[in-house]
């Protein structure tokens, strides 16, 4: 445990930034399933630009990488064409 007052408030922001980056990640983490679990096309898109909003976002914030967020918006977006494709056929 820090003896001196700088490094103790430094813990309490470390916790406070911790926390928020631990609620970004799931609440990415909770539509990134949900998207999963939706039967219509129409409510996967609309989720999925829900979700393209929280991915931009976090990494605007510096939460995850840019090109993760990317590679997860483009995995997203090709499930949700392949599963739209199958639907209509």
């Amino acid at each position: 445990m820090p003896q001196h007052k700088s490094p103790l408030k430094r813990m309490k922001t470390d916790a406070k930034r911790a926390a928020r980056n631990n609620y970004v990640k799931r609440t990415i983490k909770t539509l990134s399933k949900k998207i999963q679990s939706t039967t219509t096309p129409e409510d996967k898109e609309k989720l999925l630009s829900e979700l393209y909003s929280e991915l931009d976002k976090a990494a605007k914030k510096g939460v995850i990488h840019k090109r993760t967020a990317s590679r997860r918006k483009a995995r997203l977006a090709e499930y949700v064409n392949k599963t739209k494709a199958e639907k209509t056929s």
